[in-house]
């Protein structure tokens, strides 16, 4: 059955605009990317198999352009499509995120973390410098290790914190394996680096732990 003979409620397209997109499962939010089905099958059926075989929804958006589209109903012009929508969410989490900006909404700071770490093969600590009002001054990714680990000097991230005269700091770092959950390692290098940074009166705000999740340090009362 076409998608125009579902009742409308049930609609990807008039559901999302009805009720917002957080409503709609992935399919569905792939099925509006896609437009159109193929023969036999709607947009949402279509959107579905994909998902499947690509084993997530995030598996499909990292895929390099051969992979992509050697799947039914896709193509180069899906692919270029795609790839513009991806930028578009980077640079809309970068500018939310820009110099001078206050951090107002953990989400986004989230969003953006995520965005920036999260596909890395190998660990990488990073670092947002902040002024005394917590506006963002940078983002700089200061460290990257193996798969399984990032060597952290405490030093340097003092160092980097006096050339930007941050006031604060919000650390993070991902984990390849998708597993967001912090380690005793994580728990004592974040020590380490507020002991050696209260030495220099600058703050530290959170520590976010970047995988298939985020989670953060101060939610978890390990600050």
């Amino acid at each position: 059955m076409a998608i125009t003979d579902w009742p409308v409620e049930n609609r990807p397209r008039e559901k999302l605009l009805a009720r917002g997109s957080g409503v709609l499962s992935d399919a569905e939010l792939l099925a509006i990317f896609l437009r159109t089905g193929v023969r036999g099958k709607s947009a949402v059926d279509l959107a579905a198999e994909l998902i499947s075989a690509f084993g997530n929804l995030r598996n499909m958006l990292k895929a390099d352009q051969k992979t992509f589209c050697k799947h039914l109903g896709l193509g180069s012009a899906k692919y270029a499509q795609l790839q513009a929508v991806l930028e578009m969410a980077r640079r809309y989490l970068g500018e939310s995120l820009q110099r001078g900006e206050p951090l107002t909404s953990p989400q986004i700071t989230r969003q953006f973390l995520s965005q920036k770490l999260r596909d890395y093969s190998h660990e990488v600590f990073a670092v947002l410098f902040l002024d005394q009002r917590h506006r963002v001054i940078c983002f700089e990714e200061l460290f990257r290790g193996t798969i399984d680990g990032a060597s952290v000097y405490p030093r340097e991230v003092v160092k980097q914190s006096l050339l930007h005269n941050a006031a604060a700091v919000i650390f993070a770092h991902n984990h390849p394996s998708g597993v967001a959950e912090p380690s005793q390692a994580d728990q004592n290098i974040t020590r380490r680096l507020q002991d050696a940074l209260a030495l220099i009166d600058v703050r530290v705000l959170d520590h976010f732990v970047v995988g298939d999740d985020v989670v953060s340090f101060a939610e978890r009362g390990l600050l």
